[in-house]
């Protein structure tokens, strides 16, 4: 055997011995890291898409087996998660989420309570109940009971009244429903005379007529039910009619002036 042929004997030796070397170490490494316990991290509040792409940097996977529609959260957050937030868990763990429903759950209108012709309060909280909100359109004279339910809408569409009931029509929970309710007169009232009233009847008397008690001046009376009205917009005159809802602008003094009994 030549020099030379020793010589790369040796170096095939050298380069066997060091690559058996490093598969043992690798393969150490690897022995050593397989299956120890990590920390769960906690997903709830988390959107889906974002919490996925964490859990694939961490060899977990997500699971989604349960939705469930909440009024007012987003669509795709995660409530709840197994295993919770903080427990050890080996690699390439699942986790089974429960997230927020990205469309809301709806009700057939003819699944709701009867609504035509009842007390709106008393439906209003019972909508209240389904996650319904109740909306007053506007007040029309009817002969019968005030604050009755005339006319419902949904989306701008009229599905209810005495002639119609679109019962094939589905509410989307945490909607709205838009009344019209009756009251026993018109859309228009007399103008009274709320000179020489305190601010605290005036106010009473307004809200009866379905009036309100708007601006108040000067300002640093307004909160006192005791001033005296010396002045209203819109002014009294016999007779004159006024729509209803119209808010009443006064000015009042802390005495009471002359000409008031």
């Amino acid at each position: 055997m030549t020099r030379k042929q020793f010589l790369f004997q040796l170096l095939y030796i050298f380069l066997f011995v060091v690559g058996v070397l490093m598969l043992t170490l690798l393969w150490l490494r690897f022995y050593t890291n397989h299956g120890q316990e990590l920390d769960m991290p906690d997903y709830v509040g988390t959107q889906l898409e974002e919490a996925t792409k964490n859990a694939e940097d961490k060899t977990f996977e997500i699971v989604v087996n349960d939705s469930t529609h909440i009024v007012g959260k987003p669509g795709g957050e995660i409530l709840d998660q197994n295993p919770k937030g903080g427990a050890k868990v080996k690699e390439n763990r699942k986790i089974y989420v429960t997230i927020t429903k990205f469309n809301a759950d709806r009700i057939k209108f003819s699944d709701l309570p009867t609504l035509y012709g009842r007390d709106f309060e008393q439906k209003r909280k019972e909508l209240q109940h389904l996650n319904i909100n109740a909306n007053i359109k506007k007040f029309t004279y009817d002969p019968g009971e005030p604050n009755h339910i005339l006319e419902v809408w949904y989306d701008g569409k009229i599905i209810a009244n005495r002639d119609i009931e679109r019962n094939d029509v589905e509410i989307e929970k945490g909607g709205t429903l838009d009344f019209v309710l009756s009251e026993q007169s018109g859309g228009t009232a007399a103008v009274v005379d709320v000179r020489c009233m305190t601010v605290g009847k005036a106010r009473f008397l307004l809200k009866n007529l379905k009036f309100d008690l708007g601006e108040i001046e000067p300002a640093s009376l307004a909160g006192d039910d005791n001033a005296i009205i010396v002045e209203q917009e819109p002014y009294y005159d016999p007779g004159r009619v006024i729509e209803r809802g119209t808010k009443f602008k006064v000015k009042v003094s802390s005495e009471r002036p002359p000409g008031c009994n």
